[in-house]
């Protein structure tokens, strides 16, 4: 073991990474040799109840001024490419509206926030090696934000594993294909490894908040802000209930040993709990991946923890090329920010409305966030239209025609607005702003069917 881990360590030294980067995965290599924390049997946990309600908390508090927002830290995870969708650059780079990205509206929301605050509020956008030179070069129209020293936080990248033997994978055919993405439990190792940690904390900067970049619903919020630093509390996640479309995403749980709250994902759940993990009415609620972090807190922990925060790992079982099944399997181990809710002491979660949770994972996902049921307001927030009553409408679009950003082309945008359902089946095309409304179903080319 050992000599795994010397070959582990000196591979991801030779390749610049941090210390903290070697040590997180050591780790989790570690904990997967152990099995450690890879299942959570239903036995272990209760469901996650009475909670703090958003809305009841940010109406009963004062907006944040310029000494707190100066002592804040907007974190946005912008390591993906989004290929599933077929983009072959950083996915903040998507329009939302006609010459508006996910980046822009970002820089916007910061920029209003420096505005209404006086003060200097800081962005980092964690990137990964595949989205940096997109996003920077996408920043430099922006003065303000065109240095990559004082915007960027690098994610880390760790080596696939040999299966058998755990040792780090050699594949001189394509060497790029030895390594993946650890996870967005890597902001930890990220910000330690890189100084950003202390340099924030140096600058008088203590509290973060953070989440993905293609969620435009993750909006610093100044009432909320004030809560979290009046709270005292370390650690605080946004939760919101799961519907069935989430039964099989990660859920909030209460050890019962200790009353720690927790974060189950599917990989953590042995076969004869699924029906009871996908329960939605048993466990209620689902991580946003919106966090709110003390980060003196943070690097007090890492460091009475050996540098790390310990958390679970997740083990996937691939091939080194993962379109070639006779390239070697090897496993990618990979760990959720989320999870480090079980880490600290006083952790808490709120519920938040669903507006506060609005990724764009498909192309249905993006055709709502296109349509007029959407607005975007001139500081860069979004908001539903008043006509949506406050319910998004639900967008299914036919995976086998609409699976890539390009062809929602041919597919035009129609007035959302009006609409509960929109359901497409095969190739269609709506004129621009076409006017639908209550439950629309059309297939095959053919004409809309409504009902109100």
């Amino acid at each position: 073991m050992q000599d795994t881990d010397k070959l582990i360590a000196d591979k991801m030294a030779r390749h610049g990474l941090p210390e903290a980067a070697v040590r997180a995965f050591l780790h989790g290599v570690e904990g997967l040799r152990r099995h450690a924390k890879m299942v959570v049997n239903e036995a272990e946990i209760s469901p996650a109840s009475n909670l703090p309600v958003w809305e009841e908390l940010v109406a009963a508090t004062p907006a944040a001024g310029a000494e707190l927002l100066s002592q804040a830290v907007l974190i946005k995870l912008n390591g993906g490419l989004g290929t599933s969708m077929g983009l072959q650059q950083a996915k903040s780079l998507l329009e939302i509206k006609p010459g508006v990205t996910f980046l822009d509206l970002i820089v916007r929301q910061v920029c209003a926030l420096r505005e209404q605050a006086g003060c200097h509020v800081q962005l980092l956008l964690m990137n990964s090696f595949s989205t940096s030179e997109d996003t920077l070069t996408h920043l430099r129209r922006y003065a303000d934000f065109a240095d990559a020293a004082e915007v960027e936080l690098m994610q880390n990248r760790v080596p696939k594993l040999e299966q058998e033997s755990l040792r780090p994978v050699e594949f001189p055919a394509q060497p790029e294909l030895e390594w993946c993405p650890p996870g967005h439990g890597d902001i930890f190792p990220a910000l330690a490894g890189s100084g950003w940690l202390e340099r924030l904390l140096a600058r008088g900067i203590k509290y973060a908040f953070v989440s993905n970049s293609d969620n435009l619903g993750a909006q610093m919020d100044v009432h909320f802000l004030r809560w979290f630093a009046e709270s005292g509390a370390p650690f605080v996640m946004e939760v919101t209930p799961r519907t069935e479309a989430d039964k099989k995403g990660g859920h909030l749980a209460v050890r019962r040993e200790d009353g720690q709250l927790i974060l189950r994902e599917v990989a953590q759940c042995p076969e004869a709990d699924v029906p009871a993990f996908q329960d939605i009415t048993r466990h209620r609620f689902f991580n946003t991946n919106n966090l709110w972090i003390r980060l003196d807190v943070l690097r007090d922990y890492m460091e009475a923890h050996g540098g790390v925060v310990p958390l679970p790992v997740i083990c996937n079982a691939k091939h080194v090329n993962p379109r070639d099944a006779s390239t070697p399997a090897v496993f990618q181990l990979e760990t959720a920010m989320g999870a480090a809710i079980e880490c600290f002491a006083g952790a808490r979660a709120v519920c938040v409305p669903r507006s506060r949770f609005f990724p764009v994972k498909t192309c249905s996902d993006l055709l709502l966030l296109r349509s007029d049921a959407v607005e975007i307001d001139p500081a860069g927030c979004m908001q539903l239209a008043p006509e949506c009553g406050g319910v998004a409408p639900i967008v299914s679009l036919d995976p086998a025609v609409y699976k890539l950003v390009d062809s929602l082309r041919e597919l035009g945008v129609p007035s959302l607005k009006h609409v509960r359902r929109l359901i497409v089946r095969g190739p269609h095309s709506f004129t621009p702003g076409e006017p639908l409304s209550g439950e629309v179903e059309v297939s095959g080319g053919a004409a809309a069917r409504c009902s109100e």
